[in-house]
């Protein structure tokens, strides 16, 4: 439980007062009966959490940093932005601990209409509350970028608008150019394979942390919030 301590501090260097904040990260307890996650899991999380990012909050860039380990054959840069901005919350750019793993316990083990909210969201660039044919193609061209020479067969650079081509009129079912949470809804109610491959974040964003090599990247940037 002494992991989940925070305070702030004041560090002196070269003369310098050097203001870094500890954000303090809710009780363990609480953080248990708010996510899907057991305590040991999420000791397990922040363990690797604090060790990116001792200030207990993490810019974009560091989130993007972080999540491209995981994409080492491709460009993830583009796509953590994405994920980034569904993550955050209030804290001027950054994400705490309790926003990351509300967020990590929604996408890997929320319900399937938790799941959808969050896909939703993921596309809706603009918090507009549509689906244009334009954003899918950004965060679809996002998600062939990270995958990179993994995907089969290879990607060419229109091979993101010619799949977006071949899918948004089925799922925008009233053919109005843009697309409702009810309509997701209904497309993924016929093919519910796009909600089961969220499974991989519940593996892939903390369980390598205990694996993880012994020199992890470092949070780039500790700029207060």
């Amino acid at each position: 439980m002494d992991e989940f301590k925070g305070k702030t501090r004041e560090e002196d260097t070269d003369g310098l007062s050097l203001h870094v904040q500890r954000y303090r990260p809710e009780e363990l307890e609480k953080l248990a009966k708010t996510t899907r996650f057991s305590k040991k899991e999420i000791q397990l999380i922040y363990r690797g959490f604090k060790q990116e990012c001792p200030t207990g909050l993490i810019d974009e860039e560091g989130f993007k940093e972080i999540f491209s380990q995981f994409f080492p054959l491709g460009d993830a840069t583009h796509y953590a932005h994405y994920v980034f901005n569904t993550f955050t919350r209030n804290h001027h750019g950054q994400i705490s601990f309790e926003d990351f793993l509300a967020s990590l316990s929604t996408v890997s083990r929320g319900t399937t209409q938790e799941k959808l909210q969050w896909i939703f969201g993921l596309y809706d660039v603009n918090n507009d509350g549509l689906i244009t044919k334009a954003e899918m193609v950004d965060v679809v061209s996002a998600i062939y970028e990270m995958m990179g020479r993994s995907t089969e067969p290879q990607v060419e650079e229109t091979s993101a608008k010619e799949h977006v081509e071949k899918i948004f009129h089925l799922i925008d079912a009233n053919q109005d150019g843009a697309i409702t949470i009810e309509e997701l809804a209904q497309w993924v109610s016929r093919d519910d394979t796009i909600i089961q491959s969220l499974s991989m974040m519940d593996t892939v964003l903390y369980t390598r942390r205990d694996t993880a090599s012994s020199s992890p990247p470092t949070c780039p940037s500790q700029s207060q919030p």
